[in-house]
């Protein structure tokens, strides 16, 4: 618990602290553009299904997890939505307030439902009173003072380091007279006398305010989606801490801050306190889904059988690859969804090219050091630790160098913005910046240098060496018929002026590109000691293979190797693995310029470096299915970019071990790729990161609309938007798994908060024979035939 219950003792006080800490617990993190992993949006929600976590963002929100009718209605009239479709839907739902029958589902598609309306503040009921803007004010003045508050090295100097968040605002909001000047007197004397600790501040106004255990966490909630990203932010805060087994209250004070105006709000316009009382009550009231959310969540579901029924089409239809006994090539790939694009070309190829599908940070829960930083970067999906520690194999001279050159470059930095001299710097130097803002404007400018090697600080043995790379070689399911050359493709993107770019990076690598991993897990495999204990684990690597590191650029399609371990003897089998992949790039970016607006497969690589490009990529927008299954299974598929792929064997998995990893970690973290994009899609007002044409980096953390206010977190409209129609198809994930069904309902039975995503919908399961779709998973009662027509 991160509110301390034992500083005041009556049962009701802790009644509402345990309601604070629910509420805050509702809020999903969000992590710095620094290291940015796409979050599920609705973490604190998946005891909840669709109409009901629908009902309750429509209460302290103001937003539905649902797209609006005309856009199901079209889909309908356009056929990709059949009659079958919607029947399977609307027999399949619960809820005793769905429609009679197909007729009238389909009739109610055809109007509009009420547009949702989040319950008041006590800031909107004075908004509406006396014509000022208090959520707005609130808004601007709580975003100046968190700026500031949380930056992260962007700002030349910080209010009140080394304070407790609510310490801090206290000390910051009796000095600014902003509210004052609105019109709220005597708020900076309010803010003085209020209590010195956020969890008797969230007391003291939850009396004043009327609030009891029964209203309390909804009302918690609303204020706390008020603040929009910062409250995120504090959310992140308190993950990290949790990581490290400790914890942070930094959420709890934003909490206490927000409740502290709405006391002084309430006192100041007092005739608002009926309505506010009213509001209240309808706090206090069970959640529950309207009869149109109902409706709502029966379209989505139909939404998405019918893409579970094209995805099905398509399987039946491949035609299954057999894999040679030992391939010419093997290429490693990060099971994101764009590698699909261009693993299908590069197999394409040759007969001989065997690509695998595995987490991108390949198994190595890393600690990273980059050269000439004491920056530990987190390279590994943000549900773990790290295990290890590694760093840049660079000399000391070299490391002091690049630090000695990073200081400079801040002293610089800081000195162009600082209040004295930013001025007459842009009239004296300004001039000669013209060229190179010229240049990089036009993407003229590469930049095409590459760290030094990574090497592991930990001292390991030759056998723990031996046991993780065993480890990571059966989870990529390649024991045996090693290809004289093995790819470990991490992956990137190589946009510019782009704050996102993190994003576009490795989700399993932390926001980072997979480059250390890859490296990393090169040597470790080519290390002949490790190599030579391998046997004792039932692996024999052949002596002449070779582990090759490189990067896969997923603006460009182009890959880079790194020469860290080249043998001259492999050097005509590198030579030809780097034309069959430059075939392949071209060959993805015909396919992926077809989707960009405006984009042409030549020019693709220098629309990530354009200034003015805001979408320089697609990322994972279109993510619908994950497959986890013998790639051969699918290899004949075109599965169009929307498919993460998961290479795994059932018949070598003793225990089942394997899949239990791979539902746990792998699935999860794509359940919250998928529905980042699905919440930016669908409310992107409340998860969206807004417009990226008016964005301002604040603190280091996040992007701000404009020159302040609320942060916004999630995916920016460009990336999920064309500027027409959305680019991404808001649909909750389909996990196709080759295992059998006993198998996978034993880990679901073992693990109950992976269960939860499946039994309230926010994922769908399925489990594949012969990669055909046989079976699906029927909430709470197990599998039952898909019915899907299966090609001969």
């Amino acid at each position: 618990m991160f509110l301390k219950h034992s500083q005041i003792a009556p049962a009701r006080i802790s009644g509402l602290l345990d309601a604070a800490e629910a509420a805050c617990r509702a809020i999903p993190p969000a992590f710095p553009l620094e290291a940015t992993v796409a979050v599920n949006p609705v973490l604190g929600h998946v005891g909840d299904d669709l109409a009901t976590a629908s009902a309750r963002l429509a209460r302290v929100a103001g937003v539905v997890l649902t797209r609006k009718r005309a856009e199901y209605a079209a889909a309908m009239a356009a056929g990709r939505i059949t009659d079958e479709d919607l029947a399977d839907a609307l027999f399949c739902s619960t809820s005793p307030m769905k429609p009679i029958d197909l007729g009238t589902l389909k009739a109610k598609a055809q109007a509009d439902a009420p547009a949702p309306q989040a319950l008041p503040t006590v800031a909107d009921l004075a908004a509406q009173a006396t014509g000022t803007d208090w959520p707005e004010i609130i808004a601007r003045t709580f975003g100046l003072w968190a700026a500031g508050q949380f930056d992260r090295g962007q700002a030349l100097w910080t209010p009140a380091p080394g304070q407790n968040a609510y310490t801090a605002w206290q000390g910051w909001a009796s000095r600014d007279l902003t509210p004052e000047i609105a019109g709220l007197k005597g708020f900076c004397a309010h803010v003085a006398g209020a209590p010195d600790l956020a969890e008797r501040a969230i007391l003291r106004a939850s009396e004043h305010l009327g609030l009891h255990d029964d209203a309390a966490q909804s009302v918690y909630h609303r204020l706390l989606m008020d603040l929009g990203g910062w409250a995120q932010h504090g959310r992140w805060l308190l993950w990290q801490a949790e990581l490290d087994g400790e914890t942070d209250n930094t959420l709890a004070a934003m909490l206490a801050i927000r409740l502290v105006w709405e006391e002084a709000l309430l006192a100041h316009v007092p005739g608002v306190a009926k309505a506010w009382a009213e509001a209240v009550g309808q706090h206090a009231a069970p959640v529950a889904p309207s009869p149109d959310m109902v409706i709502d969540a029966i379209l989505q579901d139909a939404a998405d059988r019918a893409h579970q029924r094209r995805l099905a089409a398509t399987l039946a239809s491949a035609q299954p690859v057999a894999g040679a006994d030992r391939p010419a090539l093997q290429a490693a790939f990060c099971i994101d969804v764009r590698s699909e694009v261009f693993r299908r070309a590069l197999e394409a190829q040759d007969p001989g090219i065997a690509t695998i599908g595995f987490a991108g940070f390949f198994g190595l829960a890393l600690g990273h050091r980059n050269h000439g930083s004491d920056v530990v970067e987190a390279h590994l999906p943000v549900l773990l630790k790290p295990a290890l520690n590694s760093c840049a194999a660079a000399p000391e001279k070299a490391d002091f160098e690049a630090r000695i050159a990073a200081r400079a470059t801040r002293a610089w930095g800081r000195f162009r913005q600082a209040a004295v001299s930013s001025f007459a710097f842009v009239e004296a130097a300004g001039p000669m910046y013209g060229a190179k803002l010229v240049a990089d404007s036009l993407g003229l400018k590469k930049n095409k240098a590459t760290s030094p090697a990574p090497k592991l600080s930990d001292e390991l043995s030759v056998e723990a060496r031996a046991q993780l790379a065993a480890a990571i070689l059966t989870g990529m399911g390649i024991t045996k018929g090693h290809a004289p050359l093995v790819l470990l493709l991490g992956h990137g993107s190589g946009v510019v002026n782009n704050p996102h770019e993190s994003a576009y990076h490795c989700g399993a690598c932390g926001g980072h590109t997979g480059e250390v991993s890859a490296r990393l897990l090169a040597a470790l495999l080519n290390d002949p000691a490790t190599r030579a204990a391998l046997p004792a684990h039932g692996i024999d690597v052949p002596a002449d293979t070779l582990f090759l590191a490189g990067l896969h650029d997923t603006a460009s399609d182009e890959i880079a190797l790194y020469p860290d371990h080249a043998a001259p003897e492999h050097a005509e089998a590198v030579k030809q693995a780097k034309a069959w992949m430059s075939r392949a790039g071209r060959i993805a970016r015909t396919e992926r310029a077809a989707r960009l607006p405006g984009a042409q497969a030549a020019t693709l690589a220098e629309r990530a470096t354009g200034w003015a490009e805001p979408r320089p990529e697609w990322g994972l927008a279109g993510c619908a299915a994950f497959i986890a299954a013998p790639r051969g299974q699918s290899a004949g598929a075109d599965l169009g970019g929307r498919a993460f792929l998961h290479s795994y064997d059932w018949t070598t998995d003793q225990g089942f071990a394997t899949l239990e990893t791979i539902l746990t970690a792998p699935v999860v973290v794509a359940s919250w790729i998928s529905l980042q994009y699905y919440g930016s899609t669908v409310a992107p007002q409340v998860f969206g990161g807004g417009n990226k044409l008016i964005h301002n980096v604040t603190g280091g953390i996040g992007v701000v609309e404009g020159n302040g206010g609320r942060l916004r977190t999630g995916l920016p409209w460009q990336a999920v938007h064309d500027g027409e129609k959305a680019a991404h198809e808001p649909l909750r994930l389909s996990v196709l798994v080759e295992a059998p069904e006993e198998a996978i309902l034993g880990v679901l039975k073992k693990h109950p908060d992976l269960a939860k995503l499946f039994d309230n919908g926010w994922l769908h399961l399925f489990a594949l024979k012969d990669g055909k779709m046989t079976a699906r998973y029927r909430p709470g009662s197990g599998f039952e035939a898909a019915g899907f027509a299966q090609a001969a």
